[in-house]
């Protein structure tokens, strides 16, 4: 891993896109090194766009709030860039050289010629990842669609072990010190009447993030 790596991560409320960054956090923090988590959204509804921002460094970190240029982009929602659903436009606005991107969908998204040249003259790296289905088929709901963003993210960086990853789940769904919002706790009081028992959940998105990892591929940008 570089010394300091920052990650913006976009998608819709509801996605759980707060709590896949405070689980990367506690993760990466469990790992000996220093992280800073910061979410932002506007009004806290479903489907209307949330973003949150992780840094990870191996020395202390200064930096809070908005990250703007992300060495990592994470698109929870393929409306995020089909329709405009994003704090940051265009989505990968900011975008370090050599960075990359990390897309949620069955199939790559129709970016115009416009963006691929720009995305190429970056050298940035476009991968593919579909989280929902993979959330829904071994996870059982789409509430693990997070779980399965984490896991692609696996795929494409040396970030974070999958035990902290486990010991961050364990925290975060069975009592751990994370305060959540209103809408971040409904959601969770969700996603664990999902299973009966808060082992299920944990070995069921840690399967998630396995598979999600594996099943990451590249777009090859013909431009």
């Amino acid at each position: 891993m570089e010394r300091k790596m920052s990650i913006r991560m976009s998608g819709l409320g509801g996605q759980g896109v707060v709590t896949a960054a405070h689980i990367l956090g506690a993760a990466t923090t469990r790992d000996g090194k220093f992280s800073t988590v910061n979410p932002f959204f506007g009004a806290e509804k479903r489907l209307a766009p949330a973003e949150s921002y992780v840094r990870i460094a191996t020395e202390k970190i200064n930096e809070r709030g908005e990250i703007l240029s992300p060495n990592i982009i994470m698109i929870f929602h393929p409306d995020v860039i089909t329709m405009g659903k994003c704090y940051t436009m265009p989505f990968f606005d900011g975008l370090q050289r050599n960075g990359k991107i990390l897309i949620n969908s069955d199939q790559p998204l129709d970016l115009s010629q416009e963006e691929l040249k720009k995305l190429d003259e970056l050298n940035a790296k476009i991968y593919y990842v579909a989280a929902t289905s993979i959330a829904s088929e071994v996870g059982g709901t789409e509430l693990s669609t997070n779980m399965a963003m984490l896991g692609g993210l696996m795929g494409i960086a040396d970030l974070v072990s999958y035990d902290s990853l486990q010991v961050a789940i364990t925290e975060r769904f069975d009592g751990g010190n994370f305060v959540a919002s209103a809408t971040t706790a409904v959601l969770d009081n969700v996603l664990k009447s999902k299973y009966k028992k808060i082992t299920q959940l944990i070995d069921s998105n840690m399967k998630v993030m396995e598979e999600a990892a594996s099943a990451v591929k590249e777009f090859v940008n013909a431009i």
